[in-house]
Formats: C-alpha cells, sequence, structure tokens
C-alpha cells in the first residue's frame, strides 16, 4: 500500500486497565471455507470464519451507549488520557451485513464500500481470517507455498482498491503482550502495516489521542501521536483498471509502535522504520497496457483466479525467500504473467531482488526495500507467522492515483514508472466516489494454498 496516510481509520485494542468489549450488539463471525491443498487435485476444505477490523466498530461507554469517538472527535470526558480512554471504553459486536455490507456465501466473502447502516453510513471495511477454532488469527508461512484465490472486481471502479495481503500482527490481536486487553482477535484488534498508520484509535494499551487531529478530508477519521508498523505482503491490490502485488519490510519484527521519525511521515517517508514504497509489480506501470483490465489478457470484467508462488532458496518452507512468482487463470487457460517492457530496464515476470534493484534504479525511486533487507526480511516474517487481510477502502491522501494513473502528478507521465494505469488524473477522489459509486463491492473466493502447483 503506497501513500502513507491512505487507509481508512484503524484501531488496535489493549490497556492496563484492559480494553472493555460491549454486550449492546452480539458478535457473530461470518463463516467462509477455505482449502488447504497437498498436491494437485488433492485439497481438503477447511470451517473458518472472518472478523471486523476493531475500527470501524462501535466504541462507547462501558456502562452505557454514549459514544467515546463520534466523527473524527474524542468525548473527552471519557477520554481526558490514553489510559483512562482505554478504560471507560467498550468495543461492541458488529452486524457484518446490516451495517458493514460485509456477506459470506460458502467461499465467498464480499465486501461492499458503502452500507447504509441503520445508525450510520459506512464506508469501506477490512477483515481478517480466523482460524479453525474461530479464537485467534490464522497465520500463514507461505515460504515455497502458493496462495490461490478468485476475484470478481468487475464492480470496482477507478479510485477503489479491492486488497488481499498479509501482516505481521499478533495472532491474537495483541492479548498476550497486553494481558488485560479483553478484546483480542475475535474483535479484530492488532492491527499494523508498512503505512505505519496514525489513524489508529488504540496502540499498544492505549488510546491514541495524544495528538489526534481530524482529518480534513474524511469525516470519520484522524491522525494521532502514534502510528503501529510491522511487515506487509500485499498479495493482490486492484481494481478493475488495475493491479499490483507488493512486498513491503521494515527494520522491526512484529507489530511495533512508532512515534515521530521512525513512522515516515510527510517528508519524513524514507527515514521511518518501514518501505512503504515496497517493491510493486503492476504490469501496466511495468510497460504492458493492454495485460489487464476490461476486454484484455486478464480480463477484470469476469471473475478470475490469481496464483501467487513463494520460491526459496532450496525448496523447502527453512529457505530464504527469493522469489515471488504470478500467474491467473480465466475461462480454463493458464496465463502466464506479463513482462517488463521499460527501456533500460531487462525483461522480468516475478519480484526478485534483481528486479527490485533494477526497477528502482530505473525509475528513481529511493531503494529502501533493499536497505531494509528485501526479499529475506519478507521471509522471515513468513516463518514468523502472518495474518490474511481482505479490504475495500479509497484514499484521502492520493485518490488511489499511485494504483490506477500517473503518479506522482507533478511530473510528466511519459516519465518511467509515473503511468501506473489508465484512470484520469482526476478520477478518485472520495468525496465523489462515496456519492456516486457507493454500489461499488469486491468478491474473494475460493481461497487456496499449498505446496507450489497444489492449488489450480
Amino acid at each position: 500500500m503506497f501513500p502513507a496516510a491512505s487507509l481508512l481509520a484503524f484501531s488496535l485494542l489493549a490497556t492496563a486497565y484492559g480494553q472493555q468489549i460491549g454486550t449492546l450488539t452480539a458478535e457473530s463471525h461470518p463463516r467462509l471455507t477455505v482449502q488447504q491443498c497437498t498436491s494437485a487435485n488433492n485439497c481438503q476444505t477447511q470451517q473458518h470464519t472472518v472478523v471486523l477490523d476493531s475500527n470501524w466498530r462501535w466504541l462507547h461507554a462501558t456502562g452505557s451507549s454514549t459514544n467515546c469517538y463520534t466523527g473524527n472527535s474524542w468525548d473527552a470526558s471519557l477520554c481526558p488520557d490514553p489510559v483512562t480512554c482505554a478504560s471507560n471504553c467498550a468495543l461492541d459486536g458488529a452486524d457484518y451485513a446490516g451495517t458493514y455490507g460485509i456477506t459470506t456465501n460458502g467461499n465467498a466473502l464480499t465486501l461492499k464500500f458503502v452500507t447504509q447502516g441503520p445508525y450510520s453510513k459506512n464506508i469501506g471495511s477490512r477483515v481478517y481470517l480466523m482460524d479453525q477454532n474461530d479464537n485467534n488469527y490464522e497465520m500463514f508461512n507461505m515460504n515455497n507455498q502458493e496462495f490461490t484465490f478468485d476475484v470478481d472486481m468487475s464492480n470496482l471502479p477507478c479510485g477503489l482498491n479491492g486488497a488481499l495481503y498479509f501482516v505481521e500482527m499478533d495472532a491474537d490481536g495483541g492479548k498476550a503482550r497486553f494481558p488485560s486487553n479483553k478484546a483480542g482477535s475475535k474483535y479484530g484488534t492488532g492491527y499494523c502495516d508498512t503505512q505505519c498508520p496514525q489513524d489508529i484509535k488504540f496502540i499498544n494499551g492505549q488510546a491514541n489521542i495524544l495528538g489526534w487531529e481530524g482529518s480534513p478530508s474524511d469525516p470519520n477519521a484522524g491522525t494521532g501521536q502514534f502510528g503501529t508498523c510491522c511487515n506487509e505482503m500485499d498479495v493482490w491490490e486492484a481494481n478493475m483498471n488495475g493491479a499490483a502485488f507488493t512486498p513491503h519490510v521494515c527494520s522491526v519484527q512484529g507489530q511495533t509502535r512508532c512515534e515521530g521519525t521512525e513512522c515516515g511521515d510527510g517528508d519524513e517517508r524514507y527515514d521511518g522504520i518501514c518501505d512503504k514504497d515496497g517493491c510493486d509489480f503492476n504490469s501496466f506501470r511495468m510497460g504492458d497496457q493492454t495485460f489487464l483490465g476490461p476486454g484484455k489478457t486478464v480480463d477484470t470484467n469476469q471473475k478470475f483466479t490469481v496464483v501467487t508462488q513463494f520460491l526459496t532458496n532450496n525448496n523447502q518452507s527453512s529457505g530464504t525467500l527469493n522469489e515471488i512468482r504470478r500467474l491467473y487463470v480465466q475461462n480454463g487457460r493458464v496465463i502466464a504473467n506479463s513482462k517488463t517492457n521499460i527501456p533500460g530496464l531487462a525483461e522480468f515476470d516475478s519480484v526478485t531482488d534483481a528486479f527490485c534493484n533494477a526497477q528502482k534504479e530505473v525509475f528513481g525511486d529511493t531503494n529502501t526495500f533493499e536497505q531494509l533487507g528485501g526479499l529475506a526480511t519478507m521471509g522471515t516474517s513468513f516463518q514468523k507467522g502472518m495474518a490474511l487481510v481482505m479490504s475495500i477502502w479509497d484514499d484521502h491522501a492520493a485518490n488511489m492515483l499511485w494504483l490506477d494513473s500517473d503518479y506522482p502528478t507533478d511530473v510528466p507521465a511519459t516519465n518511467p514508472g509515473v503511468s501506473r494505469g489508465p484512470c484520469p488524473t482526476n478520477s478518485g477522489i472520495p468525496a465523489t466516489i462515496e456519492a456516486n459509486q457507493g454500489s461499488s463491492s469486491v468478491t474473494f473466493s475460493n481461497i487456496k494454498f499449498g505446496p507450489i502447483g497444489s492449488t489450480y
């Protein structure tokens, strides 16, 4: 994920006094089946659930329905300081379909962009895959494995992002490290990523109210003094006009709170503890503008299958990650990934350290990915276990131009690496797409994981 402040407001929970659990709305996780494969045509169906991220949830006083947080402001009486706020406020259950537009059907998960609920209008969502016991997040080590899913994004226009990715958050949502966190993974706590988002309401056991400022463009979000960082593997960030897969790495392991320069905000983007740009493979940006989109080789007017293979140097899960390969399947046809076609850039069709270094040099981008260890760091993160995230969101920082248009906009679009998709540079404005494209949605289905060559 590219911009430092692109995401919708997110939350972490835990406190010295315990982040409370509300009882006004029952929490029932939607069921979702996935398959674990051992060899080709040998896959076992598993019963899992998904859980909504804590930051979308209703946060109210423990003894009443009084909001602790309304719009993009905190209640000063309930939240006079970070610790008291965490003690006073309870995180409640979610009406997944009615309030958040989240539905499941067998192996399919659909995320609706805008949902008019009984009490408020909801924008976007983010969910995590729970384990088969519905207690913790399912943790993945994808080294020497492949991950496959179907996606239907025919209803996902310019400016939106239907994302599927892994982050190195705690399996229990932080309960073990912050023992009196009573909510944990069952209420979607513990989020982190390489953007070190500062719009998280609770981090490391305390409310992120210090220095909190409401967003000038998002009536539901703001930013505080702290951010929350961890390694991130973006398997899929896309709409019907563009797509990218991108490893991002950090100098820290696991969910880590940042402050100041560590967060890499604004002009300090390349001074922080995480690689915010990552090493992206976007077919359009890499020179093939006919590969993915409506009516193109991979036709986004229809559902298709995305296969991502994580190869190691010794073909073992204990090895060092050294290549991420991509292929697609549509209408029974296996489609190899596109190849780079940029003057001065050798031909690549996968993400390797050599590709990342060459791409950064030709595009004139800062190579923080290499500085922080590249694919080897990403593989180490997988060995520790990473949670699966699926989301739909719009971008208040850069209008998603970094994914589907020309970005940055203050340099010629003919410069190498600037043109990333066919969407106009005046597209993706959140107020516009929330008003006019609210019925947009993305559906992820048929998730499979297993050894290389076993899932398609």
